[in-house]
C-alpha cells in the first residue's frame, strides 16, 4: 500500500536531530522522497546514510539568504520541484523580560524567525514554480501562542512564526496557488534541545501521557505525526492554523 505522501519531494530543516530527525524519518517510511538539512554535519550524514536513497543531506544554516539559494539550486537540479517544506530548525534560550539579553533576542529572532521567513520566500517560490500545489509546514511553539514569562525573547520568536504562517496562507488562498501554510505548536517535546530542562537519565514514560495523561511532555514522533498530517493530501482543506501538540496544557491553563 502506498504511504501518505508517496512520490513527494520534502525538504526539512533543522532535520539531524529531536523532531526534525523523527520528521525525516517517518516522511521516508511514508514514501517521499527527503531533502534534509542542519549544522550538525556528522549527525546529518550517519542519519542519511541509515535512510539509504530516499534520504539526502546537505548542511545549511537556516537563517542565511545564500545556504537558501543554494539548497533550492539543488533542489531544481536533482528533482525539479518542491512539494512539502518543513521549516524546523530552531534554538531554545530561556529568559524572562529581566534576564534576556539583546544578543540571546537578536539570536533567537536570527535562527527561529529569520529561517522561516526565508524559507516561506524560497519555498513558496520552488513550489509555485512545480504547479501542483503544496504544503509549508511552520514549527512554532505553544510559547507562541500562551503567555511564557521564563521564555520571553523565545516566546516572541515563535510568534512570529504563527503570524507569518497566517500572512503565508493567506496569500497563498488570495493567489490561487493551491499551497498551504501551518504552523505546529509543541510544548514539553523531549529532545536533545530540551535535555537539559529534564533530570538525567529520566524516563520518558514519568512525564509523557504514557504515563499520566495529565503530563504535559510529548516525544518528537509525536510531533512529527502532526506534521505528516499537514503534509499529507488528506489535510487539503487545512490552512492557516496553530495545530497545538501540548497534551491539552494550553486548555488547561486557561
Amino acid at each position: 500500500m502506498a504511504g501518505r505522501v508517496e512520490g513527494k519531494i520534502a525538504l526539512i530543516t533543522g532535520g539531524a536531530s529531536g523532531v526534525g530527525r523523527a520528521t525525516v524519518e517517518l516522511m521516508v517510511k511514508e514514501g517521499a522522497q527527503v531533502v534534509f538539512t542542519d549544522l550538525n554535519v556528522e549527525a546529518g550524514e550517519a542519519l542519511a546514510a541509515s535512510l539509504g536513497d530516499k534520504a539526502v543531506f546537505m548542511r545549511q544554516d537556516a537563517a542565511s539568504a545564500a545556504d537558501w539559494d543554494a539548497v533550492m539550486a539543488m533542489l531544481r537540479e536533482r528533482f525539479g520541484r518542491l512539494d512539502i517544506l518543513v521549516n524546523n530548525a530552531g534554538i531554545l534560550i530561556k529568559g524572562s523580560i529581566e534576564d534576556a539579553t539583546l544578543d540571546d533576542w537578536q539570536r533567537l529572532m536570527r535562527v527561529n524567525a529569520d529561517s522561516v521567513f526565508l524559507g516561506c520566500k524560497a519555498g513558496l517560490a520552488l513550489i509555485k514554480e512545480s504547479g501542483g500545489g503544496g504544503s509549508i509546514i511552520n514549527m512554532s511553539s505553544i510559547a507562541g501562542i500562551a503567555a511564557k514569562d521564563d521564555y520571553a525573547a523565545y516566546g516572541a520568536s515563535k510568534a512570529a512564526i504563527a503570524g507569518l504562517t497566517r500572512a503565508v496562507a493567506a496569500h497563498c488562498r488570495r493567489a490561487k496557488y493551491r499551497i498551504r501554510c501551518n504552523s505546529i505548536h509543541p510544548d514539553g517535546v523531549m529532545t536533545p534541545m530540551t535535555a537539559g530542562s529534564y533530570p538525567k537519565g529520566l524516563d520518558p514514560a514519568r512525564i509523557t501521557i504514557d504515563g499520566d495523561p495529565m503530563n504535559r511532555a510529548c516525544l518528537p514522533t509525536d510531533v512529527a505525526a502532526a506534521i505528516l498530517f499537514l503534509a499529507d493530501d488528506a489535510s487539503r482543506a487545512v490552512n492557516g492554523i496553530e495545530l497545538r501538540v501540548d497534551s491539552g496544557q494550553f486548555v488547561m491553563s486557561i
